[in-house]
C-alpha cells in the first residue's frame, strides 16, 4: 500500500501533505490531553510491531504493495483514531527516510491512507458496531474494513494521477487487501483479546 515517488502528481501530493499535517496537529493535541507515561511504552511496542508486520509486502500490479496495516489495532486499543495517526505516521516516516518503503513526495498520501483512513475507519467501525454485534466481532470487521478501505483510497489517488485505470486499480488493490484484511482482522482480535487478559488496564475502554 506504500505509494512510491512519481506515482501521484505533485499537486495532489501537496494537498495530501496538508491534510496529513492538519491530522498530525490534532493528533498531538489529543496526545497531550490523553496520554501519560503509562501508555508511552505501549505506543512504542505497537509502533515496533507495526513496523515489523509492514515489512512483509506482497507486490501489487502497477507498482504498489499489499501488506498488513495495524491502524485499527492502535485506534481500538486507545479508543481514538488519533493514536493510530501518531503511531502509523512515525512508522511511515522512518520507512520512507531510511528504508525506501514509500516515497518522500508521497508521504502525505501514505499517511492519509494508512494512518488517517485506517485509524478512523478502524475506530469508528468498532464503536458503531460494538453495541449491535458485540466487542470481538466488531473488532474483526473494523480491522478488516480499515485495511480494505485504505487500499481503495490509495487506488483512487493513483488513478487520479493517471498511474493506472480506476477499475484495474480498485480491482487489484481492493482484491489483495480484501484477503490481507482477513489476516489483519484475526491478528487484531488476538492481540486485543490477549491484552485484555493480561493487562486490561491498558485498554482505553477500561480506564
Amino acid at each position: 500500500m506504500h505509494i512510491p515517488d512519481g506515482f501521484i502528481t505533485l499537486p495532489l501530493c501537496i494537498v495530501l501533505y496538508v491534510i496529513a499535517i492538519i491530522a498530525l496537529y490534532f493528533s498531538f493535541k489529543w496526545s497531550r490531553e490523553n496520554l501519560d507515561e503509562k501508555y508511552i511504552p505501549l505506543l512504542a511496542v505497537l509502533a515496533a510491531g507495526i513496523f515489523a508486520i509492514q515489512s512483509f509486502n506482497l507486490p501489487v500490479p502497477f507498482g504498489s504493495s499489499g501488506h498488513l496495516l495495524g491502524a485499527a489495532l492502535v485506534a481500538i486499543i486507545f479508543c481514538s483514531p488519533y493514536a493510530a495517526i501518531i503511531v502509523l505516521s512515525v512508522v511511515l516516516i522512518l520507512q520512507a527516510l531510511f528504508f525506501g518503503d514509500g516515497g518522500i513526495t508521497a508521504l502525505g498520501a501514505n499517511i492519509l491512507n494508512m494512518a488517517i483512513v485506517g485509524g478512523f475507519v478502524g475506530y469508528y467501525g468498532f464503536s458503531s458496531l460494538e453495541s449491535k454485534i458485540g466487542k470481538y466481532p466488531s473488532i474483526f470487521i473494523a480491522a478488516w474494513a480499515g485495511c480494505f478501505i485504505a487500499s481503495l483510497v490509495a487506488a483512487v489517488e493513483m488513478a487520479l494521477s493517471g498511474t493506472f485505470p480506476i477499475g484495474l486499480g480498485l480491482f487489484y488493490m481492493g482484491g489483495y487487501h480484501a484477503m490481507i484484511g482477513v489476516i489483519e482482522a484475526i491478528i487484531t482480535v488476538i492481540i486485543i483479546k490477549g491484552l485484555e487478559s493480561v493487562r486490561p488496564d491498558l485498554l482505553a475502554w477500561n480506564r
